[in-house]
């Protein structure tokens, strides 16, 4: 580990982050005007956005047990080089199918650079500063998520939706000249052959993901022509049963099970996963609640948005340097208390609320972002032995992935079942157009998100341990 801050690593690992950040948001505001400039429909377009998403959640972990292998560099090198080529590619896209497949390739490309960034912010930092790197690599993403809305808007407004994916490149090639600079500085001979790469446990992860994916994500299920979910589970479940047989009986598994034996990183683990499902349901919900029932404008509406990443951004710093000093218990567990406020100002939200008790809601939700991602995120990775930190910064990007889809997907399904209760209707769909079931409903399902977010602050006080170390496998 290296003794002083190693500042071109640091920066590369942050450039990554960045990239990943502004790419996941940007295409957003533009499904519009691109549905329009290539002739079709937004659910077309959206599977653009879907199949970026679902590369990212299928293969990070498989990439990131790739770099603990044969080393982070070539799979970070190689993430950049395909972010670059492909975002070249997306802006000269000629219809929506190969903008599909582009998007798909460049999700790939995503995912390499994601299983790596936070490692290699780590090996940056002295020993002992693993709470201030991630630190800098929340400050990074959530930077990017940030920019990338008002970007890709400036960008469509004064030049068009092209543009956005062109905007794109200049980030990939910094990446890439940083990471062959650094590469270079870090070269050394081998030390002897790398173990082999357990391929049939990484197509089993890749299988058993996307049929995870698809069971809690019906609209990615039935635009494939799988709309039934008993189908999806039981390939999940065999899947699953055969995944696990196989990883027991490998030499070098690509997920070593041994590694849930480790008390911080399995509560850790659960806190992110409950913290994921929780979290998206809030930015599903919310923004209906504003337009339609308090009937605020999209852009008015946008202004309160952007107050959970900067307050996020403004606290990841602080948050890593506390993990650093007493260990992720403390910070992690004040933001799942600070968000779980959020929550409980949601249950009491009217049809004739002021927008300052959403904008409270939203407030919370950064500061209780600010103070857990950084120390958990921590915990997970510093938790397991170095040979594994690649796989489970991998884990980390695919449970925050599936939680996002699982909690829409549940957040749904509440809303749905608690309007149909308060309406009366049995067979209702949830409209703003009755605002006092509507909200009556949304009041519910964050008070339904609330008690099952006790469930992460109970994982985060049992991770034990005031300070983070690698563990070491028997």
């Amino acid at each position: 580990m290296a003794k002083h801050i190693d500042v071109l690593l640091l920066v590369n690992a942050m450039m990554g982050q960045l990239i990943s950040g502004v790419a996941t948001r940007i295409f957003i505001v533009s499904l519009p005007t691109i549905a329009a400039a290539l002739n079709a429909d937004i659910l077309s377009v959206s599977w653009a956005l879907i199949s970026y998403q679902l590369a990212g959640i299928c293969l990070s972990v498989v990439f990131g047990r790739l770099g603990d292998i044969h080393g982070r560099y070539p799979i970070y090198g190689a993430g950049f080089v395909i972010m670059t080529i492909t975002s070249f590619l997306c802006g000269v896209a000629p219809s929506v199918g190969w903008l599909i497949v582009f998007r798909l390739v460049q999700g790939i490309g995503a995912a390499m650079i994601a299983s790596a960034a936070r490692v290699l912010a780590m090996e940056a930092m002295p020993e002992g500063a693993e709470g201030r790197a991630n630190g800098f690599m929340t400050m990074s993403f959530h930077g990017g998520l940030l920019l990338g809305p008002p970007l890709g808007g400036l960008v469509i407004d004064l030049l068009n939706w092209r543009w956005i994916f062109f905007l794109l490149v200049p980030f990939g090639v910094a990446g890439i000249v940083l990471t062959a600079m650094r590469a270079r500085r870090r070269r050394v001979a081998p030390s002897g052959r790398p173990p082999a790469v357990d391929y049939v446990g990484a197509t089993l992860l890749v299988v058993l993901t996307m049929a995870l994916t698809l069971v809690v994500d019906r609209r990615s299920a039935e635009a494939i022509g799988v709309g039934q979910t008993g189908v999806m589970i039981v390939v999940f479940a065999l899947t699953l049963a055969g995944f696990l047989v196989h990883e027991r009986r490998a030499v070098n598994p690509v997920v070593n099970l041994a590694l849930f034996r480790i008390r911080m990183f399995v509560f850790s683990v659960l806190s992110l996963l409950v913290f994921a499902i929780t979290s998206s349901v809030l930015t599903f919900l919310l923004p209906f609640y504003l337009q339609d029932v308090l009937h605020h404008s999209p852009s008015f509406i946008g202004l309160l948005f952007l107050s959970a990443p900067v307050l996020t951004i403004s606290l990841a710093a602080l948050a890593g340097l506390l993990t650093d000093r007493i260990g992720p218990m403390i910070p992690a567990s004040i933001g799942l208390s600070v968000i779980m406020v959020g929550f409980a100002i949601g249950v009491v939200l009217k049809v004739d609320s002021h927008w300052s008790l959403p904008a409270l809601l939203l407030a919370c939700t950064g500061i209780g972002q600010g103070f857990f991602n950084t120390p958990n995120q921590t915990a997970i990775i510093g938790s397991v032995p170095r040979e594994y930190r690649g796989f489970a910064t991998g884990l980390v990007q695919m449970i925050f992935g599936v939680g996002s889809l699982l909690g829409i997907s549940l957040g749904g399904a509440l809303l749905t079942v608690m309007f149909r209760h308060y309406s009366g209707i049995p067979d209702a769909t949830p409209s703003a157009d009755a605002p006092g079931p509507f909200v009556a409903a949304m009041s519910t399902t964050y008070a339904v998100c609330l008690v099952v977010m006790t469930v992460a602050l109970i994982a985060s006080l049992m991770r034990g341990g005031r300070r983070i170390e690698a563990a070491a496998m028997r």
